[in-house]
């Protein structure tokens, strides 16, 4: 859906648009879509800001990943809601070095006649899910030494603490 800031000009845009798996590329993330992303929510130009844009809504999906720590599907669902401020690319200092500030770090930016909802689901889905994405809490991730998925199958590998090799960094005397 192209959010078109000639429209949003005469009215408020609402939205509420369900997109199917693989509507939206999350491959280049490792990640899969594993329910149907439903975004609702507003657009809307806020007057006298010179085509600040604010979309606002909330979004819920669920999708899976390999867990960080033992290579099995782990499971996201998320359920949230966004508040975000867009200005016009043309706002943008391109001769000289700008400082601004810390409120300005929230704000994104369009270029043209508006912006693709697509776009702004994708950013956002990303951006909420966990840095390291794990199974669980207490995953106990793979062995370093058998290989085994230490949540499926219990090892008695022992893992030596430390390589001997950097003793030999300690007798230099530096």
């Amino acid at each position: 859906m192209f959010l078109s800031i000639k429209e949003m000009e005469l009215r408020k845009i609402r939205f509420d648009e369900t997109f199917q798996p693989g509507q939206i590329d999350f491959t280049g993330e490792d990640l899969a879509q594993a329910s149907p992303l439903r975004v609702t929510g507003s657009a809307e130009l806020l007057a006298h800001t010179g085509g600040e844009v604010r979309v606002q809504g909330k979004y819920t999906v669920e999708l899976t990943a390999e867990c960080d720590r033992c290579l099995a599907q782990a499971r996201f669902p998320l359920d949230t809601g966004f508040d975000l401020f867009y200005r016009p690319m043309t706002d943008i200092a391109r001769d000289e070095e700008v400082e601004i500030d810390e409120g300005e770090t929230e704000i994104g930016f369009y270029a043209g006649a508006g912006m693709e909802l697509e776009d702004i689901r994708r950013e956002q889905v990303l951006l909420a899910l966990p840095m390291q994405r794990v199974c669980s809490e207490d995953c106990k991730g793979i062995c370093p030494v058998c290989g085994k998925n230490r949540n499926e199958t219990p090892c008695d590998c022992k893992v030596e603490g430390v390589d001997g090799r950097w003793g030999a960094l300690r007798n230099l005397g530096l």
